[in-house]
């Protein structure tokens, strides 16, 4: 959906005062329709904004374009607003580089000089000084930067690029190929893609589809029934051959991936976001008749790669903190696996066949740990990293002799390093040049206790020597699901908070995959409120000690973190100053109904599978656990349009809600909309400045604090 100017009908009146917040705003009208009703399990539930689901309708639209222009007048007034933008746009603009990595006989980056919409990608035949060559340039999809490259596939002979493209920050791809000895684009062109890349087998690929949607609901209908194709390069899509489908489940979503070798496609089979199924067959050209490795959907599973026919396998099957182990491709079930490296007490994260020895990433209280093991389980050494922080891209193909990985944290830019496997030496390769001291800046870990007593890990970063007065301004950010690690990382925005002497930090809630799935499962389904209380221990314990006050506390997360911050701010209003929920599941009981939704269910549980179950998750959703006539801190709710995933609509029906039980409140609260833009991934750089900024601005402005770089 792109929301169009429709002849607006609702005049926007704002009655707000810039230099306080005593005033109320008038909010745009939006129509309550009574006869919308749903009852479960004899509970009779209204639902008055579900035309607001109607991603397609003309009211819609007029309402957006009511919210947009009451907040994008509110922000544009705020004064301090253009000189944090300024300063966003003069430390954003700085020379990125990723790792590089090497296909065939040349090495790939991506490169974005500094204010680039998009990353394009060079090759080099020679590292520092071969001459570099644009291979494809994302910022040519679109004037606007809206036209992302979301998936670059290399064949094994490196020769062919296969990528994706994404519109408007869609999860929707189409395919494309690029030669890379012509440097041109060959005529296979595929469509309605998600969640799939491309597994080179050959002379073509396997990959997963969802069937055409009907017109209107590419962005919101149910996302069911992957099949998974093999496409022959040269032929249309509608030629590719059907692989696996399974019509009769139409909710468990298939995934396919090859072996670096080509000789084995591996089946992933998932009921939703955690629980795997995985099967095994040889490449070939008739039928595929997979063998079973693991059939239920208990457990998590992860290929690693093959020695001829023995298969690396990391799993937490009886491993909560997940272990390596292998089989033979003749017998693959879990009678016959051996451990490679045990289950130990830290989570393992990751593991690459490079250069004849396992590369091991391991997580110790949210830091990483590298380490070099050999093939049979023996470890070797440790790889020391600079700080406390996070590793990425630690693991390469199995004949690299050299890998590059990415080190960052809170305080620490993206910096690559080189590591030679067989001298077993690391070294710097290429550190971000960003117009910041970070030598001002300090990052300490804590641990706080949660409601029920179990310890929290938090990371707190700010200037030396600040001092713990309780006027700092504060942004508190969690996720706290689907057994995602928030692990320390740079982020250029939050350096505007910084340099103005003001407080980042981050919690590790329970949900999460900090401490493995048992941390995880602390979090999940009739424990989703330890999440809540987990969070809000965390904003409890930072005024306690003086950190902060309840004035200069703002707290954030976007997706699984905007239900987070949804419930809290329903749950303790009094908590802080400034909420940001973001992309949020605000809807808990109807997210089941959207796109990708139904696989969620095995997190949070389906509120029409029991009484249990909707009392519990009814009890928590933001959406129906909105107080009426509350003083609200002041909110900012942010959304897309083309959010496929987590759909607008339950953004729009929150704040909905949140305005008219709350017409009086003494804090704005708002709604912005960004439009051609999704869930997140792939939005251009100056959509991202520009949302930075508005959220900075409205932050200090509703603390009433001045922003300064001094």
């Amino acid at each position: 959906m792109k929301y169009k100017s429709t002849g607006l009908l609702i005049t926007v009146l704002i009655f707000s005062c810039y230099q306080s917040h005593t005033k109320a705003i008038q909010y745009p009208y939006t129509r309550i329709d009574e006869n919308v009703n749903d009852t479960y399990f004899g509970i009779k539930v209204a639902d008055p904004y579900r035309w607001l689901e109607d991603d397609n309708s003309s009211e819609t639209a007029e309402w957006v374009e009511a919210q947009n222009r009451l907040t994008f007048d509110y922000l544009k007034n705020i004064p301090q607003r253009d000189a944090i933008e300024k300063r966003l746009t003069e430390i954003w603009d700085y020379e990125k580089i990723s790792a590089p990595f090497k296909r065939g006989e040349n090495y790939y980056f991506y490169k974005n000089k500094g204010l680039q919409n998009q990353s394009v990608l060079y090759s080099s035949n020679e590292l520092g000084g071969g001459k570099e060559k644009v291979i494809l340039d994302p910022n040519t999809f679109s004037e606007d930067g809206t036209v992302a490259l979301s998936g670059t596939y290399f064949n094994k002979e490196g020769n062919l690029l296969g990528y994706a493209k994404s519109i408007g920050g869609s999860d929707w791809k189409e395919f494309y190929i690029k030669d890379l000895s012509t440097g041109k684009d060959r005529e296979d062109h595929l469509q309605w893609i998600k969640f799939s890349g491309m597994a080179w087998a050959g002379a073509g690929f396997y990959y997963s589809r969802y069937p055409e949607p009907e017109e209107g609901g590419e962005l919101n209908a149910s996302n069911e029934n992957a099949r998974v194709y093999y496409h022959q390069l040269g032929t249309k899509q509608e030629m590719d051959k059907l692989i696996f489908s399974d019509p009769e489940n139409p909710k468990i979503s298939n995934y396919v991936s090859t072996s670096e070798d080509e000789k084995f496609v591996y089946l992933y089979r998932s009921k939703g976001t955690s629980g795997t199924a995985l099967y095994i067959t040889e490449v070939k050209v008739g039928n595929h008749q997979f063998k079973t490795i693991m059939d239920d959907y208990d457990y998590d599973h992860g290929i690693v790669g093959n020695i001829e026919n023995t298969i690396f396998l990391k799993t937490n099957y009886k491993a909560q903190n997940w272990k390596l182990v292998k089989f033979s491709y003749n017998d693959p079930s879990p009678e016959n696996w051996t451990d490679v490296i045990p289950e130990s007490e830290y989570p393992l994260n990751s593991v690459s066949i490079t250069g004849g020895k396992l590369l091991v990433k391991y997580s110790k209280d949210v830091s990483s740990r590298l380490y070099v093991y050999s093939l049979d389980g023996k470890l070797e050494t440790e790889v020391k990293l600079p700080t406390v922080g996070t590793a990425s891209g630690f693991g390469g193909k199995q004949n690299d002799n050299e890998v590059f990985y990415n080190f960052t944290s809170f305080a620490y830019p993206p910096t690559i390093f080189r590591y030679n496997i067989e001298a077993d030496t690391a070294t710097l390769y290429r550190q971000s040049k960003v117009d910041v001291d970070f030598s001002l800046y300090e990052t300490r870990q804590v641990f706080y206790p949660s409601k029920d007593g179990t310890k929290i890990p938090m990371f707190i970063t700010h200037k030396k020597g600040l001092q713990y007065d309780g006027t700092a301004p504060t942004l508190l950010y969690a996720y706290g699901g689907f057994n995602i690690s928030i692990n320390p990382y740079f982020s250029i925005s939050r350096m505007i908070l910084l340099e103005s002497g003001g407080i980042y930090v981050s919690a590790n809630l329970r949900g999460g995959g900090e401490y493995g799935e048992s941390w995880h499962e602390g979090g999940m389904k009739l424990l989703k409120q330890n999440v809540f209380d987990d969070f809000i221990a965390a904003a409890d314990y930072l005024v306690s000690e003086n950190y902060t006050s309840r004035d200069r506390l703002a707290i954030k997360g976007g997706s699984n973190g905007g239900l987070l911050i949804g419930a809290v701010l329903n749950q303790r209003p009094d908590l802080c100053a400034v909420g940001f929920p973001g992309v949020g599941v605000m809807d808990m009981l109807r997210y089941t109904k959207f796109t990708i939704g139904w696989a969620w269910a095995v997190e949070y549980g389906d509120p029409e599978e029991s009484a249990e179950l909707f009392n519990y998750i009814y009890n928590y959703s933001p959406l129906h656990t909105i107080w009426k006539n509350r003083n609200y801190p002041a909110v900012m709710v942010t959304t897309a349009d083309h959010d496929d995933r987590v759909v607008p609509a339950h953004s729009f029906k929150y704040t909905a809600t949140l305005q008219a039980k709350n017409p009086d409140n003494p804090n704005p609260l708002l709604i912005r909309i960004e439009t051609d833009a999704g869930h997140g991934a792939g939005k251009p750089t100056s959509k991202r400045i520009e949302a930075a900024a508005d959220t900075w601005a409205f932050m200090f402005h509703n603390m009433n604090f001045d922003f300064s770089t001094k």
